[in-house]
């Protein structure tokens, strides 16, 4: 019998992948339900346990998340309702109902060491040094706290084709906007990371679907860069030369403060068997290739 799979945030940047690499391993082994903001709010509680509890899935997949960085600077209360308390709300639900719960954190748990130059293990002490990455934080605190069986992901500069309804795009997206519009472009080169494509997060999480290996995981592409050197290979590959230059995280003068090291190690990856991903180049490589064959697709 297939397994259930309810993914909540179906068409967002990585729901939609994730909805798309479950479906590709065929109904005999998981039967997807997706579900949209229109399906299920979160912070509607009772909402929330109703709709899960009708459903009875065997696994609960959480893509919601307040992740607009600079605006949960602004918005305290709404970063730590979603990306905390209604987290602890599905960690109690999907354990009444004896779901294993999938839920996605950040680099951003990290940066309050300004020295560091080495990967972050999954057991390295958190310091996250703005809201966003405090109220998830404090989620990935109560799914330990409210659901023995689970999969806690923290994943970083995160691009799929989607894009990211809330920001409007995602950074890949940005940058060719900002090209196609003959605009001088100013990119940070002070913060080191590890670019991820959202193909390929959704790939590592069905295979992790596929142990019992609970706990946690940080699953990212392989390689790390600044957004400057991230930028500049967009626009390698793009076969673009806009006015790019680089600027630091003082200049860029953005509200909440970015970690200038927050690359993540992937030792319990490994650990569990699963492969490592590609390096970010080549999933950005596979990016623009996936984005030009969509656009040069025939309109239905």
């Amino acid at each position: 019998m297939p397994r259930r799979v309810v993914v909540i945030g179906a068409r967002g940047q990585l729901g939609t992948d994730l909805v798309t690499a479950l479906a590709s391993c065929g109904e005999e082994e998981f039967a997807v339900v997706p579900l949209t903001h229109a399906d299920v709010e979160v912070r509607d509680h009772s909402g929330t346990r109703a709709t899960l509890s009708t459903l009875g899935p065997a696994v609960v997949v959480n893509t919601a998340a307040f992740h607009r960085v600079d605006d949960c600077e602004d918005q305290r209360e709404t970063a730590f309702a979603v990306n905390a308390v209604a987290v602890g709300n599905l960690a109690s639900i999907c354990r009444d109902i004896g779901s294993v719960l999938v839920h996605f954190s950040t680099d951003y748990v990290f940066g309050g060491d300004a020295s560091r130059h080495e990967p972050y293990t999954e057991n390295a002490p958190a310091q996250p040094m703005n809201v966003y990455g405090a109220s998830k934080l404090a989620g990935e605190g109560l799914v330990r706290e409210g659901c023995p069986a689970h999969f806690l992901i923290r994943t970083s500069g995160l691009f799929g084709l989607a894009g990211s309804s809330g920001k409007g795009g995602n950074f890949i997206e940005l940058m060719l906007r900002l090209a196609a519009a003959g605009r001088p472009i100013r990119v940070v080169s002070d913060q080191r990371f590890a670019p991820t494509y959202a193909v390929d997060l959704a790939d590592a999480v069905v295979a992790l679907l596929r142990t019992n290996r609970y706990g946690l995981y940080h699953v990212t592409n392989a390689g790390e860069c600044t957004w400057f050197e991230f930028a500049a290979a967009i626009f390698s590959l793009a076969g673009l030369h806009p006015d790019l230059s680089a600027t630091t995280s003082a200049e860029f003068g953005a509200k909440a403060p970015r970690p200038t090291y927050s690359v993540l190690g992937r030792d319990a990856l490994q650990s569990a068997g699963i492969p490592a991903l590609r390096d970010w180049r080549d999933a950005l490589h596979a990016y623009l290739h996936a984005r030009a064959q969509r656009s040069a697709a025939p309109t239905p």
